[in-house]
């Protein structure tokens, strides 16, 4: 009965933010089916998930019934003596060539609570990402020294040895030493990527609406 009760808590959170099941796996970076599978065995990975999504839903209400379905978000803070920089410029939605981030010049610092340990903060721009990353949304990205392993079904933004960068969620590809490179808004093309030409990855921690 119990995991009828989260199921249940579950459809109601997303037809409260008028979504579909696939919109909440978007949202969250899950895999697909999994919000139809969600209950008291799911895997706190899974619920880890969820939790650094940046989204609203109350892991405690999901699970007990107990509290407000949705929490109140963290504001971010502006300042100009701690904090992750800001760069006011875009890591480009698909491949384009732009220049890396002046990692010396950022426009203020971002004070997120959550977010400490992201590298840097940027524009998005474009719409291969949609719904789950719209144009004009501020983005986290921590940079990823180890390339050797990256866990498939999470959003990285790429960049590669020619200068070409791309955010989109990891795909095992069926060729030796390629990755696949999946976008949300199916009206774009899948990608494969050879491996060896890539020069920088940064995990994608979350999103947030322009200051």
């Amino acid at each position: 009965m119990k995991e009828d009760l989260i199921t249940a808590r579950l459809k109601e959170y997303i037809n409260a933010k008028g979504w579909t099941a696939k919109d909440f796996e978007r949202h969250t970076g899950l895999g697909n089916g999994t919000a139809a599978r969600i209950c008291s065995s799911t895997r706190k990975t899974t619920y880890d998930r969820i939790a650094d999504s940046g989204i609203d839903l109350n892991l405690e209400w999901l699970l007990t019934g107990e509290g407000e379905m949705c929490v109140q978000q963290a504001e971010p803070k502006i300042s100009y003596t701690e904090g992750v920089p800001y760069y006011d410029e875009d890591f480009m939605l698909g491949f384009e060539e732009i220049g890396t981030p002046n990692s010396e010049n950022p426009s203020f610092l971002i004070r997120m609570p959550g977010y400490e340990r992201a590298t840097l903060w940027c524009n998005a721009s474009g719409h291969s990402m949609e719904p789950e990353i719209n144009s004009g949304d501020i983005i986290a990205l921590q940079r990823i020294e180890d390339i050797s392993f990256l866990p498939f079904g999470d959003v990285y933004g790429i960049i590669t040895k020619n200068g070409m960068r791309t955010i989109k969620r990891l795909g095992r590809s069926s060729r030796e030493g390629y990755y696949r490179l999946i976008p949300t808004n199916k009206d774009y093309d899948e990608q494969e990527i050879p491996i060896s030409i890539i020069s920088h990855v940064y995990r994608v921690m979350g999103t947030m609406k322009s200051f």
